[in-house]
């Protein structure tokens, strides 16, 4: 067997660069043999949103020379899917990201792929929605969305019979397998500077169709108002992207659909690496959104809305008597669903289909059911919500929606905040606010309540220990209700199998528990339901932090 010090003298006799070369010579000056088995022992594998990690040496790390075995790897698996096969390449502004871009697809032209490079850092829905508009065979967008600044990934989506939706068993493995091939050759994959860059023209259109989703939204006729008001003032809403790519592609499509020009966070208005004003870039981070609402108070406003780095996300807040409120990602989703429905209820015909995880709140089934619409549930990803048949709109509670699945068959931050900008304004001509319409929909389905527990771990095989400890050992009450059964998602069923436990609880409570797909956490999703109360929410709050305290102490062990 290859030692790990072995292995790097070989990496670093093929690696182009510099920086990660001097890093594996510096480890390998200070005999630090445990920084090398942390880098060289393990490859980084496809998860939720496909690769994904710290920048650094080695093949489980990215960087440049994971990077070209990657897409070497992906030419080959799409050399042998298809004839003439075609790509389009994306980046954020993430350290190193333009120039992983340009690697994937000057290796990706190198092997016969016919390769555009999108012309600029750029929203990750803007490359999705490339996949479908330019007809290509794969797309590849270099990001690690809401992950620290040292991290950076690559995410995979297909076109042909997938649609532009990320990649799933089998093809995630048939890629790795083809990468190992790569790899055991030893050799840096070549490369050719025969790579289009594309024009000005296919952001325009995706500009066009995020836009035209505030038509749709703003023509929903799911409001019990008497009539518009014709002297309602403009919405004034509060705009961040967190340091990332967002601005200019969200002031664009604001234009293009008529909407009020945002006040800008100016702090986190334009791309940084680093990431300076937030510990964390991901807005459900606590703090992360501490600017935003600092802003939004200063100019009295009306909404706020804030993009993660790559604006695939989308968090919304809003103005209550005691102060902002930060909308949860599953309050957002049952919003958006209810707008959706409504409108596809009245329509008649064929409506389609309403989707969200397993790891999201049950309200959404609720939803459709109370619209006589169907509903699917699905693994966690959108690369699988994305792949259900009918669908019309679909959700994930971390923030993500997609509210446009005849354009993009992904999550887009950018088109879901016109989605919610419509509603809010169509709302404000009635003389109501989000906060009203999330009332309405507690009076019709009950109060869906969620919360989240996550414990990170610095050792990977911490998680393992732990969820092999929760399946030898399941707990029989959870804040003060009885486990009345649990489901053991690894077996498969009706979804492919995957590593996860639900646990259903007394009074239609239920705790979600897998590892994340993207981040060294064990996550828990607790939701519950309280019906008939007029003011649910106090005992709500109460339910969920008593359960909370209860997962929290389990999943410390």
């Amino acid at each position: 067997m290859t030692s790990a010090a072995e292995a790097a003298r070989a990496w670093a006799a093929i690696d182009p660069d510099e920086a990660t070369r001097a890093e594996v010579q510096h480890l390998l000056d200070l005999g630090d043999d445990a920084g090398l088995a942390d880098r060289f022992g393990a490859r980084l594998r496809f998860g939720t949103a496909g690769l994904r990690g710290a920048l650094g040496a080695g093949p489980n790390r990215m960087n440049r020379v994971v990077v070209a075995q990657t897409s070497a790897g992906l030419a080959r698996f799409l050399l042998g899917r298809t004839d003439a096969p075609t790509a389009v390449v994306g980046y954020d502004a993430r350290h190193n990201s333009a120039i992983f871009a340009r690697d994937a697809a000057q290796v990706l032209a190198a092997a016969g792929i016919a390769v555009t490079l999108l012309p600029r850092a750029m929203p990750t829905p803007v490359l999705a929605f490339a996949v479908r508009d330019l007809g290509v065979d794969a797309g590849v967008m270099i990001t690690a969305s809401h992950n620290p600044a040292a991290d950076n990934g690559y995410k995979l989506y297909l076109g042909g019979p997938d649609e532009g939706s990320q990649l799933v068993p089998p093809a995630d493995e048939q890629v790795l397998a083809a990468i190992d091939q790569v790899v055991a050759g030893g050799v840096l994959p070549p490369r050719s500077d025969q790579v289009t860059v594309a024009g000005g023209d296919l952001v325009e259109r995706y500009i066009a169709a995020a836009a035209g989703v505030a038509r749709a939204a703003g023509a929903a006729p799911s409001d019990s108002g008497t009539g518009d008001d014709p002297a309602a003032p403009p919405l004034r809403w509060v705009y961040t992207p967190m340091h990332g790519v967002g601005l200019a592609t969200m002031l664009a499509v604001a234009a293009t659909a008529g909407l009020p020009t945002p006040e800008i966070v100016p702090q986190q208005a334009q791309p940084d690496p680093d990431f300076p004003t937030v510990a964390f870039p991901n807005p459900e981070e606590p703090g992360a959104l501490d600017l935003a609402l600092a802003r939004a108070a200063e100019v009295d406003a009306d909404l706020l809305i804030a993009n993660d780095p790559d604006a695939d996300r989308l968090a919304v807040a809003v103005p209550e008597q005691a102060g902002w409120r930060r909308l949860t990602g599953n309050e957002v989703g049952l919003l958006l669903a209810w707008s959706t429905a409504s409108r596809a209820a009245s329509a008649g015909g064929a409506a389609g289909v309403l989707a969200t995880s397993v790891v999201s709140t049950p309200g959404l089934a609720a939803i459709a059911e109370h619209f006589a619409l169907p509903s699917a549930e699905t693994l966690t990803g959108f690369k699988w919500i994305s792949r259900v048949p009918g669908l019309v709109f679909g959700f994930e509670e971390a923030l993500g929606y997609l509210v446009n699945p005849g354009s993009i068959r992904d999550k887009d931050g950018l088109s879901a905040a016109v989605a919610v900008l419509a509603e809010a304004i169509a709302l404000r001509a009635r003389g109501r606010t989000l906060t009203d319409r999330l009332l309405e929909i507690d009076a019709a389905i009950g109060h869906f309540a969620s919360d989240q527990v996550s414990i990170r771990a610095l050792d990977p095989a911490a998680i393992e220990r732990t969820m092999a400890a929760l399946r030898a050992t399941p707990p029989t009450r959870l804040g003060g209700l009885a486990v009345l059964g649990i489901d053991d998602l690894a077996a498969g069923g009706p979804l492919p199998p995957t590593d996860g436990l639900r646990l259903h609880l007394e009074q239609e409570a239920r705790v979600v528990i897998r590892p994340s797909g993207t981040e060294p956490k064990v996550k828990a999703y607790l939701d519950l339901v309280i019906r008939g109360d007029p003011d649910p929410h106090v005992g709500a709050a109460a339910r969920l932090r008593t359960l909370a305290a209860d997962v929290r102490r389990l999943l410390a062990g």
